[in-house]
């Protein structure tokens, strides 16, 4: 079995070496502009970064393909048994906002699965990575530590993970309904996840469909490493395999123990709400 162990350094190198080029841009006084069709804010550090990680992956492994949210993407990862899913900087806005909540996500999908993830926060040098089957690790300031979800089932026990930015009505009913107190906002997708992924945090909804595949294929097989699940916000996965690459139907992501009890009734709300046409 190959275990994408070199595959696994070179993302996690290419990573930490993005992370300075985010880093030297937000120690300036940066523009900010807006991208077009209301898709949020872009800065030269999501560029910057973007052609670099493009750049180093084509470099390393060149029969394969490599979609990235500052590239342009029109060839699609349909072409590839094994495609890189690249977001150069998830939670730009954070990093506008200057709260550190922004990291870097390698994801590489194998077959249409994500299968090896790496997510970086550079503020506070924070390392996530994974490989579905094998295991993953974080490392920070504390050192290197194994990634396991928790096995709480009991949805009222359950820990939610929220949006700083982006508040959702949907969310707060889906925690009424199951009965959730506890909560703690973060920004980034992945740095979510990650929260997950080491146990801290146990449940985190996207509800709209502001999100594409780089933006959840390196937290999805960070989460699935560490024995969680992510899937869209009717339960069903999302493939990595063809031309579609807007998650139209949200995200859902969730420790195992506890994801068929709350998967119902977010699958439930999301249908009222017009998410699961």
């Amino acid at each position: 079995m190959h275990t994408l162990d070199a595959e696994l350094d070179t993302a996690r190198r290419i990573a930490r070496q993005a992370g300075a080029i985010l880093l030297e841009v937000y120690a300036t006084r940066f523009a900010v502009q807006d991208k077009a069709g209301g898709l949020g804010p872009v800065t030269e550090a999501d560029e910057r970064a973007n052609a670099f990680i493009v750049g180093a992956l084509r470099d390393a492994f060149p029969s394969d393909g490599v979609v990235a949210e500052e590239s342009d993407n029109s060839a699609g990862a349909g072409r590839f048994e094994r495609c890189w899913f690249v977001d150069p900087m998830d939670g730009t806005q954070e990093f506008v906002n200057r709260n550190g909540e922004f990291a870097i996500h390698i994801g590489l999908a194998i077959a249409g699965k994500a299968t090896l993830g790496v997510v970086y926060r550079p503020v506070g040098d924070t390392l996530y990575s994974g490989v579905v089957g094998q295991g993953g690790f974080v490392e920070d300031a504390r050192g290197r530590r194994a990634l396991r979800v928790s096995d709480t089932a009991e949805p009222s026990a359950l820990r939610l993970v929220v949006s700083r930015s982006h508040r959702s009505r949907l969310t707060d009913a889906v925690a009424l309904r199951l009965g959730i107190t506890r909560e703690q906002q973060c920004g980034s997708v992945g740095l979510k996840c990650g929260l997950l992924a080491e146990a801290a945090c146990d449940l985190y909804l996207h509800v709209s469909d502001k999100s594409y595949r780089w933006d959840n294929c390196a937290p999805e097989a960070v989460l699935r490493a560490a024995g969680g699940v992510l899937t869209d916000l009717g339960g069903a996965p999302y493939s990595y395999a063809g031309a579609e690459l807007q998650n139209r139907r949200g995200l859902l992501a969730c420790n195992a123990a506890a994801f068929e009890r709350v998967a119902s009734v977010v699958a439930g709300f999301a249908r009222e709400a017009g998410l699961l046409r």
